[in-house]
């Protein structure tokens, strides 16, 4: 089945019980279903079709979820971005992708409209509170139009995930994808209708859109969306949910909210990932709350990988067995080797990148993390390290090379190097090495300073340390673990 197929017996199922709600307005599973399809039919009179690229960077939202919901309805391929994208940076998504619809704030819709390259394309706005020129035309759509048959191979969704070296490169989601991930992970964490999620998570992630919205709703359990994550907020809801997932740093910032201890004793499971979570933090949690946090591991490509148990022993510093019809491995199946993984969750490749689908993929049809990892005697996954440079702060992939790029166009800087180190909030914080061609002509909050409008602000260094020369290997190479090693203690993470 596709996704929506699933999620339209889960909505029949469930027609009388609220499944979505914010602090404003209740859905029913019977109410979501029913402005789901009539925006389905919306976006199908404004000329979209089966296959179109749909891409959306709005506030969270119930209108939101709707949006995103219809996009799979009718058959098209919805593409979150992440809303502290730069114009430049959705520039690059949107021609990319070849949307035919861009979903963006109303105060951002004339940046785009003035951009040579957007001139052509459809350009509409969503605001958080459900107003916007989007929700206009199709609230004054009467006629209803049904939509083209979906499949389970046909593609749901791209997530621009990051690299190393070059532009974000786009993961081919599918339906299939969604359902099988979604279905593995109500069984693995015991997810039922009775199940309340607290949503601090945005939306633009797979974390909070694939994970905690489509698994909840798959299982008619109901989720109350905040409209973003606030410490204190979060333990004044928590006694009225079941559930709460989140990244570290959201974890860390509990810990220190008055209240917590008893506001968490009434959670059936509190679920972390996209990102490693510390000992020291799993330690403390358990301390205070009682509950030890159910790590697990995935990534754009893959949706969930790897859990920790429902029942069983949980591990810190450890992601967990594979979940139900997935496999894993190492590389030539060494010890201690790059993870790979193969499964119905597995994304189709990238988009308009065959060489590189052909490079992340075996022949045997094992897709390669790029994460170091051991697996022992009972399947117990541990990821011990990355064979690529990528960083991860505070749940969001960065990756260095375009950072650099725009740090070696300032006419001062003679080469840069990108790291990320440790973070007792981040997990780890974006820090930048610089060799200028002269000492002291430019200072780190000039630097910072240029880079903040041409980058998400989660991508900006920091930190930025001068040095006169970048260290390097006998093959002129930079050596990235010799500058995190000589400033790994400088955020004391």
């Amino acid at each position: 089945m596709s996704f929506h197929e699933q999620l339209a017996l889960s909505l029949a199922r469930h027609a009388d019980r609220v499944l979505l709600a914010d602090d404003n307005q209740e859905l029913t599973g019977g109410a979501l279903a029913e402005r789901v399809e009539r925006w389905a039919s919306g976006l199908r009179h404004l000329g979209l079709r089966r296959g179109d690229r749909i891409a959306v960077q709005a506030d969270k939202s119930i209108d939101l979820v709707i949006l995103y919901l219809a996009v799979l309805r009718m058959g098209a391929v919805y593409l979150p971005l992440n809303n502290n994208y730069q114009p430049s940076e959705i520039e690059y998504f949107l021609t990319d992708a070849q949307a035919a619809l861009f979903v963006c704030t109303p105060g951002e819709r004339d940046t785009y409209r003035d951009m040579d390259s957007l001139r052509r394309m459809r350009i509409e706005t969503l605001d958080a509170g459900g107003q916007g020129s989007l929700p206009d035309l199709l609230g004054a759509i009467v006629a209803s139009l049904p939509p083209e048959p979906v499949g389970p191979d046909d593609l749901a969704s791209i997530v621009y995930t990051s690299g190393t070296t070059g532009r974000s490169k786009g993961a081919m989601i599918t339906h299939r994808n969604l359902v099988s991930n979604a279905s593995a992970l109500i069984e693995t964490w015991g997810i039922t209708q009775e199940d309340v999620l607290l949503h601090a998570l945005p939306l633009f992630h797979i974390h909070g859109l694939f994970i905690a919205l489509n698994t909840l709703l798959l299982a008619g359990g109901r989720v109350t969306l905040l409209p973003a994550f606030d410490a204190k907020t979060v333990v004044e809801r928590l006694p009225f949910a079941t559930l709460f997932m989140g990244v570290p740093t959201y974890y860390t910032r509990l810990l220190a909210q008055p209240g917590l201890d008893e506001a968490a004793r009434t959670l059936r499971l509190f679920v972390c990932g996209s990102a490693p979570l510390s000992v020291q933090t799993f330690e403390e949690f358990e301390r205070r709350t009682g509950h030890r946090i159910l790590e697990r591991y995935g990534m754009s490509e893959c949706g969930i990988i790897c859990s920790n148990p429902l029942h069983g022993e949980r591990m810190p510093g450890a992601v967990g067995r594979p979940l139900p019809g997935i496999e894993v491995r190492t590389a030539d199946h060494a010890p201690v080797g790059v993870l790979e993984v193969r499964g119905p969750n597995i994304c189709a490749g990238y988009w308009r990148q065959p060489e590189k689908t052909r490079e992340e993929f075996r022949e045997d049809g094992f897709f390669i993390t790029g994460d170091v990892a051991t697996i022992d005697e009972q399947g117990v996954v541990r990821i011990v390290g990355r064979e690529k440079d990528l960083i991860i702060s505070g749940g969001l992939n960065i990756y260095p090379k375009e950072i650099e790029d725009l740090i070696d166009d300032f006419p001062e800087v003679n080469e840069s190097a990108v790291v990320g180190l440790g973070h007792p909030d981040f997990g780890e914080a974006v820090t930048a090495v610089v060799s200028l061609r002269e000492k002291g002509s430019v200072s780190a909050e000039e630097l910072i300073g240029r880079l903040r409008a041409r980058l998400a602000s989660f991508k900006l260094p920091k930190a930025v340390f001068f040095v006169d020369d970048l260290p390097r290997n006998a093959m002129g190479k930079v050596q990235k673990a010799v500058l995190r090693h000589e400033y790994r203690d400088h955020f004391g993470g």
